[in-house]
Formats: structure tokens, C-alpha cells, sequence
């Protein structure tokens, strides 16, 4: 499973990066993640189920610890690409089967009407 993590920390300082901040955006860079986006008024990545919700943990551990008095985040699901292609290639694969069947069918039931054993 593959999964997004979309965070902000509060409070917000508009004239400095707050250390709870920094702290969030240090546990996240250091998780492995993909797809990182850090920004000012919003962090994301994604990456395995497994890694996210341990990047997660060290998110909200580091902010809070940092002074952070308020964490929001979301986790999605979303579209594993490569699951994605598996599947396709697994309905062309059975789309070829099903095709191949039928063909087979339609020689056999030529062969019964010329009278073919």
C-alpha cells in the first residue's frame, strides 16, 4: 500500500521559521520518503504504508517536542503506478486467453459441421 502525508504545524510565524517547524521538516527529509514537498505553510510525501506512518510518528514526535501546539495531517491512499501496470498486463494477459478460447470454440464447431471428428 502506498500512502500520502500532508502536515502543518502551528503556531505560525510569519517572520521566522519556527523550530517546531524545522523539526517537522528535518523528520520528514530524513524518513526516505518520496515525492517530499516542504513548504511554509504546508509539507507532504508519500512513499510505502510502512514508511509513512513511521515518518508520521517522528513528525509528530519532533514538532511536539519542539514546541508545535497543534499538528494537522491527513494520510490518503493513493495509486501504486506499479501495481497499476501489473494489473493491466494481467487483464491483457487474460483478454488474450479469453480471445484465444473463443477462437479455439469457433475451429471446433467448423470441424463438427464439415463433419470433422
Amino acid at each position: 500500500m502506498r500512502l500520502r502525508v500532508e502536515f502543518t504545524t502551528e503556531p505560525f510565524d510569519l517572520d521566522r521559521v519556527p523550530p517546531h517547524a524545522e523539526a517537522a521538516r528535518d523528520a520528514l527529509q530524513g524518513a526516505g520518503l518520496d515525492a517530499v514537498d516542504v513548504g511554509p505553510f504546508g509539507n507532504s510525501a508519500e512513499g510505502g504504508g510502512d514508511a509513512v506512518l513511521a515518518a508520521v510518528q517522528q513528525v509528530l514526535s519532533a514538532s511536539l517536542h519542539a514546541g508545535a501546539t497543534r499538528v494537522s495531517l491527513q494520510v490518503s491512499v493513493v495509486e501504486d503506478q506499479s501495481e497499476d501496470q501489473s494489473e493491466g498486463q494481467r487483464e491483457d494477459h487474460s483478454e488474450g486467453q479469453r480471445e484465444g478460447q473463443s477462437q479455439d470454440r469457433r475451429e471446433g464447431q467448423r470441424g463438427d459441421e464439415e463433419g470433422t471428428p
